[in-house]
Formats: C-alpha cells, structure tokens, sequence
C-alpha cells in the first residue's frame, strides 16, 4: 500500500488543521525547495526526518546486457536519500 500526492495532500491539510489548498500549496514548495538546493549541490537536512543530498557518480564501464558490448558511462550526479532517527524508529515498530 502506498500514500499518493492527494492522499497526502489530504493527510497533511488534517494534520495541521488547513485546507487542502493550503497543504498542497506547502507540499509544492518543499519539493521546489529540495530541487532548487539539491541542484546547486547542498545538502537538506531535515533533523529526525530525512537528509538529501547531491553525490558525485564516477566514470565507470559497464556492459550492454543485450549484445555484451562494454560501454563507458560518464561521469554523472545522484541524490542519496537518509532517513532520519525519528523515521527510522517509526518504521521499525
């Protein structure tokens, strides 16, 4: 079972005691917040909940699966996600 965006859209507007409008308008500029910071490469850290943060991926050779080729894949950016100790130890219950 998983949670959409309405759904937690709806959730959050209970929680806080707002409108849907309004929860959807505060989910929106989190996500916006978290892309714009993570592209110029800093860090969010949102303490007990989560860290995001832009790594580095190395060049590397890999292999075509489908012909067995090698292929060399550049250098390139990721997101390594992690969750925090009140999440953890929410899910761990």
């Amino acid at each position: 079972m998983s949670l959409n965006k309405s759904e937690l859209v709806s959730a959050i507007a209970s929680k806080a005691e707002i409108n849907k409008t309004e929860a959807e308008a505060a989910l929106n500029a989190f996500q916006e917040v978290l892309i714009e910071s993570l592209a110029k490469g800093e860090a969010v850290k949102v303490t007990g909940f989560l860290s995001a943060e832009r790594v580095e991926r190395a060049a590397r050779t890999g292999r075509n699966p489908r012909t067995g080729e090698e292929i060399q894949i550049p250098a390139n950016f990721g997101v390594k996600i992690s969750a925090g100790s009140l999440l953890k130890k929410a899910v761990a219950k």
